[in-house]
């Protein structure tokens, strides 16, 4: 037992440092990534309602794109993929530097392409939620389009929304354990770590799996009180 709390202590003989610094870069990651993905998949959601087909084309393709491809695979192209793309660049340009692409950026819009492509099928049905008289009745009061959208529209999407978006971020704080594979010191790289160093797999894995427990539980708590929110104009029946 005390070998056991010597190798979760703080300090040089134990892990709790590391462990720490992995659960912040875990959730500054999913926290990061949060807003590009429900600002990108609202985007795609409204191209999808587009009147132009190319727009609707090419939102459609978006989606399938990234809803098909395994998420560990989207990460390894952008993480990859990019680096290679700009130092063929560079040195098209003639140019000897040698670019590397920051794993967490390379995480956070991964994550954000996968997220974004899920988050638009959501808003894309909760728009379909909405009545056509609900933007007429905008209209009539002398709101313009955006007005509409920003006043009318979007408070009642976002509370059909929520329970899919939700769920969402749950599936995205579990993502952001893939960054691991390209170096990115998050929660589950920091227990590996540990595991191999002190040879004490379940002792790191099990913490991990609490802490990931921990997170999802004050998510869901946080969740449910944002949804509380939502609905405090409505009336009970």
């Amino acid at each position: 037992m005390n070998d056991i709390l010597t190798l979760l202590s703080f300090g040089d003989s134990g892990w709790a440092d590391e462990i720490a610094k992995g659960v912040v870069v875990t959730i500054t990651l999913g926290l990061a990534t949060l807003p590009f993905g429900l600002a990108l998949g609202f985007l795609i959601a409204l191209a999808k309602r587009s009147p132009h087909h190319s727009l609707r084309l090419a939102a459609n393709i978006y989606t399938t794109l990234f809803r098909g491809l395994p998420e560990l695979l989207t990460l390894f192209l952008v993480y990859y993929g990019v680096q290679i793309g700009l130092q063929s660049l560079t040195q098209a340009l003639g140019l000897d530097l040698v670019i590397e692409v920051n794993s967490f950026a390379a995480g956070m819009v991964a994550l954000a392409m996968v997220f974004s492509s899920y988050a638009s099928e959501a808003f894309l049905s909760a728009f379909q939620g909405i009545p056509q008289g609900q933007y007429e009745g905008g209209y009539a009061l002398g709101l313009t389009r955006r007005q509409t959208m920003g006043l009318v529209i979007a408070p009642q999407l976002l509370r059909l929304s929520l329970p899919a978006l939700g769920n969402l971020w749950l599936i995205l704080l579990k993502d952001t354990s893939l960054v691991s594979v390209i170096g990115l010191a998050d929660l589950v790289r920091q227990a590996g770590m540990a595991a191999r160093i002190t040879k004490e797999p379940f002792l790191f894995f099990g913490l991990a799996f609490l802490i990931y427990l921990v997170l999802s539980v004050i998510s869901s708590v946080g969740l449910s009180r944002i949804d509380a929110w939502t609905k405090r104009g409505e009336t009970a029946r």
